[in-house]
């Protein structure tokens, strides 16, 4: 695959506000979930790579945390992982949607961006949920506030339009080495995406403050091979003791559903069945704990 001089790789951020879509849009180039995603800003807490291999190129996609004024811990770390990915690449893709105008947090970033002259193209996300004729003004006045490498409406969800955006950003990338096996879409370890998976129904199953005040750690992972099985156990962390008995639920109704849903989505994943058990700890206020957020891996 890598025999001539013509063959292109490089790194590439996806950045942006939060909830825009930059965990959908990779697993859509990647045409498989490795990113979790959920109707809430700050879904994703980690960089995550995502690796798209073709004939002629290699692209390595940083997916990052939503860029917000970030109050605590746990969001200026978010930041701080998106901020430094803008650093050290080849190209970035800010993604915004076709449903918002220009905003603080837009402008926020593009200055960013115009101070580290990597090249930018122009992600406008969501444009399945809005007439053709309002995208128009809104590329006029992202174009007037910045000199794009290019600007390319999609849909995340449906595909429409991520073929072209993948297409462009080969051809933007240097020649470069086969960085990974061409069979790799991430160098996350399964763990981590398990742990992930685990989060994300949280995240989609309660409400308000709950979501944000949990972290998960994948305790045991264990393969069976003559049942054709892993066992995982997992533990839910939680910074009151309020957020575990919404999350345990009135009879561990809660529990029991977070624990079926997860480990569906986990199968999907791993292509096999799982003994998956939940446990829930108290860890008062872990998220302005920098002891406890090295111990969840976010450092």
């Amino acid at each position: 695959m890598n025999s001539d001089n013509n063959f292109k790789s490089g790194f590439v951020s996806i950045v942006g506000r939060p909830n825009v879509g930059k965990s959908t849009l990779l697993n859509q180039i990647l045409g498989q979930k490795i990113a979790i995603t959920a109707d809430k800003p700050q879904t994703t807490r980690n960089r995550i790579l995502g690796i798209h291999t073709t004939d002629a190129a290699q692209v390595l996609f940083l997916d990052t945390p939503g860029i917000h004024k970030a109050t605590g811990k746990l969001n200026k770390y978010m930041v701080d992982q998106a901020l430094s990915a803008c650093r050290g690449v080849d190209l970035v893709l800010f993604l915004v949607e076709a449903t918002d105008s220009v905003g603080g947090g837009d402008d926020y970033i593009l200055d960013i961006l115009a101070q580290s002259e990597i090249p930018v193209i122009l992600v406008i996300n969501k444009v399945d949920l809005v007439a053709k004729d309002k995208l128009l003004p809104l590329i006029k006045r992202y174009s007037e506030r910045f000199s794009f490498k290019e600007i390319v409406p999609l849909s995340a969800y449906t595909g429409e339009g991520v073929e072209r955006l993948v297409e462009l950003v080969s051809a933007a990338m240097p020649n470069g080495p086969l960085y990974y096996p061409e069979d790799m879409v991430t160098d996350l370890p399964e763990r981590f995406i398990v742990a992930e998976m685990i989060r994300e129904q949280i995240l989609r199953k309660t409400h308000q403050e709950v979501p944000y005040g949990v972290a998960v750690q994948v305790e045991s992972f264990e393969e069976r091979p003559g049942k054709n099985l892993i066992a995982i156990q997992a533990v839910i962390h939680v910074g009151r003791d309020a957020h575990k008995r919404i999350l345990v639920g009135k009879g561990g109704s809660m529990i029991r559903t977070l624990g079926k849903e997860s480990r569906l989505e986990i199968e999907r994943f791993l292509g096999t069945r799982v003994f998956l058990e939940l446990f829930i700890k108290v860890k008062k206020n872990w998220m302005d704990s920098e002891r406890m957020l090295r111990e969840f891996g976010y450092e």
